[in-house]
């Protein structure tokens, strides 16, 4: 069984519901046409360079591999079993590329820590 997370790169203001309707777009197989945003970009490589995908080694924490990679976004299917460092580091990438991070389990939506207001 996975646990699945998936990273967006949306405009500024973006709210949780934003997040929602991008990813039942990308589950309709409605995506955006352009090029890959740079946070994007970003990400996939950091976390690809600590964890990679290309082949996914022993000991990785991906279920499904490579990972899903669109213009917007990047989903990982991780196994249940990962260690807690790689959901960290997943977190941590996340808000130092400015991405919105969904939990496909529930729908929660967390916006990069500079994003949130107190």
């Amino acid at each position: 069984m996975s646990f699945d997370l998936s990273v967006w790169a949306l405009p500024s203001g973006a709210t949780p519901d934003d997040v929602r309707e991008a990813v039942r777009r990308c589950r309709e197989g409605r995506h955006v046409d352009h090029h890959p945003d740079p946070r994007v970009v970003g990400f996939y490589r950091a976390i690809t360079a600590a964890y990679p995908d290309r082949p996914a080694g022993p000991g990785t924490p991906w279920e499904v591999a490579p990972l899903h990679a669109a213009a917007d976004h990047v989903g990982m299917s991780l196994f249940a079993t990962c260690e807690d460092q790689v959901l960290l580091d997943i977190e941590r990438l996340a808000g130092e590329h400015d991405l919105m991070l969904f939990d496909v389990q529930d729908g929660s939506v967390y916006p990069p820590p500079a994003r949130v207001r107190s």
